[in-house]
């Protein structure tokens, strides 16, 4: 029995390799021409992640869109950062959940090299502050192991508080939490993130494995899709369906792939501008 589940397991590896490199195989040398280009984290290659200057230096580069991370902290503030502990981006160690607003506010960003710089964890209002409706908003709430209780509803305060719903859009692995945006507001424009569709079969792996019909996602705008996954026969079909698409997280133009999509999330948001 246990010869059989390792060769059961060693297949379904092999198959999600396949699945997460299909996309190696479409022609590149496409373009930006016409694609939203998204700086992730703010555009992770020009500074701090998701801090306020990397944010900043986005916008300047020209992006599109502005691709942030939210957690929730312990009084029900809302900061912006990747991970759900401070420990890999600033001075600090803790689970964002479980600290105050001034606790997390208390740390330093580091930069690059791993030195504390003088910025801080920002929160989602001086974010807006910031980008004040001039390009889109891709906002990606995360959730696991229960953590992030109730980040659904403090997002939408902060958004419907400041009249940003308009230009938000917002982006889950998980289901839970565009099934519960959805319920709560069905004007919202959410987008659904994916590793891979799995070749050959009507699966998806997001993190998880689970059955996969567009119809299921009906209510989403885009399948955003890790880049080398994303095949121009899969993305021509979700097209056909109604549905966008965009890749994450592609750095260099010359990579870009010749096939009907959308959008472009990058590190590196300089380099597409004009691409």
């Amino acid at each position: 029995m246990k010869k059989i589940m390792a060769s059961v397991l060693i297949l379904v590896l092999i198959w999600l390799g396949v699945s997460l490199l299909g996309g190696t195989f479409t022609r590149k040398g496409g373009n930006a021409a016409g694609k939203i280009i998204t700086g992730h984290r703010g555009g992770a290659s020009l500074g701090p992640e998701n801090s306020l200057d990397c944010i900043a230096a986005g916008l300047d580069s020209g992006a599109s869109s502005i691709e942030i991370d939210v957690h929730i902290t312990s009084d029900g503030e809302v900061v912006v950062c990747h991970d759900p502990t401070v420990d890999r981006t600033t001075d600090g160690k803790g689970t964002i959940n479980d600290m105050t607003l001034e606790q997390v506010r208390s740390l330093r960003i580091l930069d690059k090299e791993g030195k504390p710089t003088g910025q801080r964890v920002p929160t989602l209002d001086e974010v807006l502050d910031l980008i004040d409706g001039r390009v889109e908003l891709l906002l990606e709430i995360k959730r696991t192991k229960g953590n992030n209780v109730g980040i659904e509803k403090a997002v939408l305060d902060v958004l419907s508080r400041r009249d940003a719903l308009s230009y938000t859009v917002i982006q889950s692995f998980d289901d839970s939490v565009l099934e519960t945006l959805h319920a709560m507001d069905r004007s919202l424009c959410l987008e659904k993130l994916l590793f891979c569709k799995l070749w050959g079969i009507p699966v998806i792996f997001d993190g998880t494995f689970s059955v996969f019909t567009p119809e299921k996602y009906s209510y989403i705008r885009s399948f955003n899709f890790f880049h080398y996954a994303l095949t121009a026969s899969l993305s021509e079909s979700l097209h056909g369906k109604g549905y966008r698409t965009r890749i994450w997280t592609l750095d260099k133009p010359e990579d870009i792939p010749q096939m009907k999509l959308d959008g472009i999330i990058t590190d590196c948001p300089n380099l597409f501008i004009g691409k």
